[in-house]
């Protein structure tokens, strides 16, 4: 096909670790989901993100991942209870 895109698309990959790449969609995701204005739906993105982290470092990713994943764990549920929709 074109190995030339593929090889530019792959080293400037490699760059990056899954935290990273994870933490860059969790932000897109936040962006996305305050343009529905639910709160219900944001805290769920916040624990499926919660979970995703946590599961990071044994994945090769960097140790610190671990501490993000456990902090949006703890506050998914706060804020799913406090949410009116």
């Amino acid at each position: 096909m074109f190995p030339l895109p593929l090889q530019v698309l792959d080293r400037f990959l490699l760059q990056y670790n899954v935290g990273q790449v994870l933490l860059v969609v969790f932000v897109l995701a936040m962006l996305a989901a305050l343009t529905q204005r639910s709160g219900k739906v944001l805290a769920l993105q916040t624990m499926t993100f919660g979970l995703l982290f946590a599961i990071v470092p044994g994945l090769g990713g960097p140790g610190h991942y671990l501490y993000l994943g456990m902090g949006l764990l703890l506050v998914a549920p706060l804020l799913f209870t406090t949410a009116d929709r």
